[in-house]
C-alpha cells in the first residue's frame, strides 16, 4: 500500500483512486503525461523500460515515479495488457484553468486482457473473448463476449472439466468469477495463464436486462449478468452494440476436447504455436476480418444438423459453378471493412471520420453484391438476395456529411463536408474570405510602405502580426504598433489587423465546436442502426467463408461429401491429408482409402514408424471436420455419417505442468474416449500402451480394443507396434487389420505410404533407425539381438495379460484359494458394468499393492 506520510493533496487524490484499483497499474494523468507511482512505477519501469525517478527527491521517503507521454500511452498499455496485467486510465475530468483547488480526476476505463478492443492489424481475424463462470448446485453457467464485436453467448455445463474445455476452445485470457467461488475451481480456471477477475453484484442495469431478455435458465442468467456487470464497471461507456445473449450447447456441435484440437492442428500448429500448416491456414481464403473470425468458429464447432450442412454445401457448389461471379464477389468483399468492430467503435464513441468513411465504403459494396448473387443460376443464395440490407440511410448520411479525407482527430475540424450545414459553411466563408483579406492587406502594405519583403504571419502566442526585417525599419509607418523584437526582424500589429484577427479566431473556434457537435450527432444517428449493421456483418461473414471454401475446393480439387443420415457406414476413396498435401504438393502425396461399413467398427493399423500411420488417422479426422463444417473434402469420393465427437490419443509427451507422466496422460486421454464415446463417435488411438512395460502395455492395448469393440462400437482407428494384437481379428468380428506398405530394396527400407489390407509382417524398427543415421556397428548389434529374440517362443495374445502378472481390466479373475479375503471382497463388490476403464485400472493398482504387501 502506498505510503501516506506527508501527503500532498495530489498524492492524497492518487492514493484514494489507487485504493479502488489495487490489482491494476494506475495511469494517473498529470498534464501531458500519465504518471506511475510507488510499486506501479518500480514494476512498470522494468516491464516498459522506463526511467525510474522520484517525486520529492529531497524528502526522507521520496516517492518512486515513472511516466509515459499521453499521446503514446496506448502502446505502453498494450504491452502491459498482453502480459496479463490490468491498466486503470485516470484522466483529468475538468479544465485545470477552471478548477477550484485540486483538478478532479477519475478512472475512465479499466483495460484488461479480456476487455481490450484495440485490435492490432495482425489479429483482425481473431476474437478476444472475456468469459464469466458461475457455479450453481446443478453445475456451471458460462458466458463469453468479444467486446469489440458485441457477440454474447452463454451455455450450461455439468462438469468443471467441460468448463475448462470451453475456456481452452475459446482461448480466453480472462475469466470473471464471483468472490465466493471455491479455491480448487478457481485454480482450474486459472490454468494456461488465464487472469482471474472477481466481480460482485452491482445492482440492476438496463444493459443487463436487454441482453438477458431471452434467457430462462438461472445459471445462464447469472453468468451473463456477472459478465455484463464486470464490463460495465470496467469500461464505463456505452455498450449499445452488445447483442442479446445467444444460448448454445457444445453437444449441439461436433465435440472435440483440447487434446483433439491440439493433436489435429486445427487452428494452431502444435509444434510452432502458429497458424501456418493448420487446417485454418489451409482453408482461409477469406477477404474480410469478419469472415476470418467466422471461419475459426465454424472449424471449432462443426455442425451435427444435416440440413444445415447440406445448405452450406449447396452454396459452396453454387460459388464453384459461378466462377466469374465469384471473382467479382471477391473484389467487392475485399472492399468491405470490419463492420462488426466499426459498429463497436460507434457504440463506444471512439469512431472517427475515417472509420465512418470505411463504413460508407463497405455499405456501398452491398448493392453490388446483391446484384451478383441475383445472377446465379441456382437459388442457393435466394435468402441472401432478400435479406442483405445495404443500410442505405446510413451510407447516404455519411456520404453527405463526412469529408472523404477526414483527419483522425474529430475535434480539430475538416471532418464535415461543405454543404452539409449552412452555419458551418458561414464560418468557413469568414475564414476563407479572411485569408483573401489578409493576402490583399499584405499586398497593400508592401505597396504603401515600399517594403517588398513585408509578411503577415500567425502564431498561437501573438496571433496575426506584420513582420519586417531590421534593414527596413526606417520605412515603418507610425500607425504600426511594435509587438515583438527578434534578432533580424521586428513584429508589428495594426488596429485593422487586430480586429480581423478577432473575427477569424472567433469563426475558427465556432466552426471547430460546431463541427464536433455535428459529428457527435451523426455518430448518434449511426449508433441507432447498430443492430442492422451487425446483422449485415454476420451475413457478409458467412458469404465470405463460403466463397473461401469454394476457392480452396476448386484449387485443391476437393469433392462434395455425401452425408448419410442415420448410418455408420464410412467410405472415403482416394482420401488425402489436406494440410500435408498442400505442403508437399499433390503430385507427391499418395492418397488412401478409409472404408468401414456397418460390420467394421475398428481398423487395427500396423506398419513401420514414419510410414504414415498417424497421417492416415489425422486425415480421416480432418475430412470429418471439414465435411461437417460445410466444406468440400480432399478425396475422390466420400460417403460419411455424421459424427458427434472426435477423441484422439496421438503423440506422447509428459504433462510437466501437472506432474503427469506420458503414460498417465495417455491413460487419461484414453479414458475420456472410453467413458464418453458413443457409437456415433470417431476415436483415433495411436500407440496406446507404449508408455509402460511391454507386456503391461500390450495387455492394456488388448483390453482397450476389446472394450471399444464390445461396448462402445465407435468408428476407431487404432495403430500399434504390438504385432501380437493383430491376432484379435480372428476373435473380434468388427475389427479388421490394415497396414502401411513398405518394401526392402538392397537392405534399405522404402515406404509405400499406401494402406493395405491385413497386418504388417514386421516392424522394420532397425531400418527406421538406419534412416535416422544411427552408427552401422550399433545397427549390426541390434540385428544380432533381434535374431536372438525372434528365436525365443512368444506368448499368445490371449494369455499376455495372465503371463505378465496383470489382472484383466474388464473381466474379473477366477477366484484363487490364495487370494486374501479383502482382495476377494473388493473384487466381488466392484460393479463392472457401471464403471469406467480408469476405475478398473485404479482398482487393479490398489489390489496389486495389497498383494505385494502380503
Amino acid at each position: 500500500m502506498p505510503q501516506k506520510t506527508s501527503e500532498t493533496p495530489m498524492m492524497q487524490q492518487y492514493n484514494a483512486i489507487k485504493a479502488q484499483y489495487p490489482d491494476a497499474f494506475l495511469f494517473y494523468r498529470i498534464g501531458d503525461f500519465y504518471e506511475l507511482f510507488y510499486d506501479d512505477a518500480i514494476k512498470g519501469s522494468q516491464l516498459l523500460e522506463l526511467t525510474l525517478t522520484a517525486r520529492n527527491k529531497s524528502a526522507d521517503d521520496p516517492i518512486p515515479m515513472a511516466g509515459v507521454p499521453h499521446h503514446a500511452a496506448a502502446s505502453y498499455i498494450d504491452i502491459l495488457v498482453e502480459q496479463g496485467y490490468k491498466v486503470a486510465i485516470c484522466e483529468q475530468v475538468e479544465d485545470p484553468k477552471l478548477a477550484q483547488g485540486m483538478v478532479k480526476r477519475e478512472v475512465i476505463q479499466l483495460v484488461t486482457p479480456g476487455t481490450t478492443t484495440d485490435i492490432k492489424a495482425g489479429a483482425a481475424k481473431s476474437n478476444n473473448y472475456l468469459t464469466a463462470v458461475v457455479a450453481t448446485d446443478q453445475g456451471f453457467g458460462l458466458a463469453y463476449t468479444d467486446l469489440s464485436t458485441g457477440e454474447l453467448n452463454v451455455t450450461s455445463l455439468a462438469q468443471l472439466s467441460a468448463v475448462q474445455n470451453e475456456l481452452s476452445a475459446l482461448s480466453t485470457k480472462e475469466v470473471v468469477v464471483r468472490p465466493d467461488l471455491a479455491d480448487d475451481a478457481t485454480e482450474v480456471l486459472a490454468q494456461q495463464d488465464r487472469l482471474i477477475s472477481k466481480q460482485t453484484d452491482t445492482g440492476a442495469h438496463a444493459e443487463v436486462s436487454y441482453v438477458i431478455q431471452d434467457l430462462t435458465d438461472a445459471a445462464q442468467i447469472a453468468a451473463v449478468t456477472l459478465l455484463m456487470q464486470y464490463v460495465l464497471d470496467t469500461q464505463k461507456r456505452s455498450l449499445a452494440h452488445m447483442q442479446k445473449a445467444v444460448v448454445y450447447a457444445p453437444s449441439a456441435y461436433l465435440e472435440m476436447d483440447q487434446d483433439a484440437r491440439t493433436n489435429l492442428d486445427i487452428l494452431v500448429n502444435s509444434r510452432s504455436g502458429k497458424k501456418a500448416d493448420t487446417l485454418l491456414w489451409l482453408l482461409d481464403a477469406t477477404k474480410t476480418a469478419m469472415g476470418g473470425r467466422l471461419l475459426k468458429r465454424w472449424l471449432e464447432r462443426p455442425l451435427l444438423d444435416l440440413t444445415a450442412i447440406k445448405q452450406r454445401q449447396q452454396r459452396v457448389q453454387a460459388l464453384i459453378d459461378q466462377f466469374f461471379e465469384r471473382s467479382e464477389l471477391q473484389d467487392h468483399l475485399t472492399k468491405v471493412y470490419d463492420l462488426e468492430r466499426l459498429a463497436g467503435r460507434v457504440a463506444f464513441g471512439t469512431v472517427n471520420g475515417r472509420d465512418l468513411i470505411q463504413l460508407q465504403t463497405s455499405l456501398a459494396q452491398i448493392p453490388e453484391i446483391v446484384g451478383i448473387l441475383q445472377r446465379f443460376d441456382s437459388d442457393a443464395f435466394a435468402d441472401f438476395q432478400v435479406q442483405l440490407d445495404p443500410v442505405s440511410d446510413v451510407a447516404d448520411l455519411i456520404s453527405r456529411a463526412i469529408n472523404p479525407d477526414a483527419p483522425i482527430s474529430v475535434t480539430d475540424g475538416d471532418v464535415i463536408k461543405t454543404g452539409y450545414n449552412a452555419r458551418l459553411d458561414g464560418y468557413r466563408d469568414v475564414m476563407q474570405n479572411s485569408k483573401q483579406w489578409l493576402a490583399e492587406l499584405e499586398a497593400t502594405e508592401r505597396e504603401t510602405t515600399g517594403i517588398h519583403n513585408l509578411k503577415i504571419r500567425y502564431n498561437k502566442v501573438f496571433g496575426y502580426y506584420i513582420e519586417i526585417t531590421k534593414s527596413n525599419l526606417d520605412r515603418v509607418p507610425e500607425r504600426y504598433e511594435r509587438k515583438q523584437t527578434l534578432t533580424n526582424a521586428e513584429r508589428f500589429i495594426t488596429p485593422a489587423l487586430k480586429d480581423k484577427e478577432t473575427q477569424i479566431l472567433e469563426a475558427e473556434s465556432s466552426a471547430t465546436n460546431l463541427e464536433y457537435a455535428l459529428f457527435q450527432d451523426i455518430r448518434e444517428q449511426v449508433k441507432q442502426q447498430i443492430e442492422r449493421l451487425q446483422t449485415l456483418a454476420s451475413q457478409i461473414a458467412a458469404l465470405d467463408v463460403l466463397q473461401s471454401f469454394a476457392v480452396v475446393a476448386e484449387n485443391q480439387h476437393y469433392v462434395r461429401p455425401n452425408m448419410i443420415p442415420n448410418s455408420h457406414d464410412l467410405a472415403i476413396r482416394g482420401g488425402r491429408h489436406p494440410v500435408v498435401e498442400k505442403v508437399i504438393g499433390s503430385q507427391q502425396y499418395i492418397p488412401n482409402d478409409v472404408v468401414m461399413n456397418d460390420e467394421t467398427d475398428m481398423l487395427l493399423i500396423t506398419g513401420p514408424n514414419m510410414s504414415g500411420k498417424s497421417t492416415y488417422m489425422r486425415q480421416l479426422a480432418l475430412i470429418v471436420i471439414m465435411a461437417q463444417a460445410g466444406s468440400f473434402v480432399p478425396a475422390d469420393s466420400a460417403d460419411l455419417p455424421i459424427f458427434d465427437h472426435i477423441f484422439t490419443r496421438i503423440g506422447a509427451a509428459d504433462d510437466l505442468a501437472s506432474g503427469q507422466s506420458t503414460f498417465m496422460v495417455e491413460m487419461l486421454e484414453a479414458n475420456a474416449a472410453l467413458s464418453h464415446a458413443t457409437a456415433s463417435s470417431l476415436i483415433l488411438f495411436d500407440e496406446i500402451g507404449r508408455g509402460t512395460a511391454t507386456y503391461d502395455g500390450m495387455a492394456l492395448a488388448q483390453a482397450i480394443i476389446e472394450y471399444l469393440h464390445d461396448h462402445v462400437h465407435a468408428k476407431t482407428l487404432f495403430s500399434t507396434h504390438y504385432h501380437e494384437l493383430t491376432a484379435l481379428a480372428d476373435s473380434l468380428a468388427h475389427l479388421e487389420n490394415v497396414h502401411v506398405g513398405a518394401v526392402e530394396e538392397k537392405g534399405n527400407l522404402v515406404f509405400l505410404h499406401k494402406m493395405l489390407a491385413g497386418p504388417a509382417d514386421k516392424s522394420y524398427g532397425i531400418h527406421v533407425a538406419k534412416l535416422a543415421g544411427l552408427p552401422d556397428t550399433l545397427l549390426d548389434r541390434a540385428n544380432v539381438i533381434l535374431d536372438h529374440l525372434e528365436a525365443e517362443p512368444k506368448p499368445d495374445v490371449e494369455t499376455v495379460a495372465e503371463d505378465s502378472g496383470q489382472l484383466d481390466l474388464f473381466v474379473p479373475e477366477p477366484v484363487v484359494e490364495s487370494v486374501p479375503s479383502p482382495v476377494l471382497k473388493a473384487l466381488n463388490n466392484f460393479d463392472l458394468l457401471d464403471s469406467t476403464p480408469m476405475d478398473a485400472m485404479n482398482l487393479i493398482y490398489n489390489l496389486q499393492k495389497q498383494l505385494k504387501k502380503k
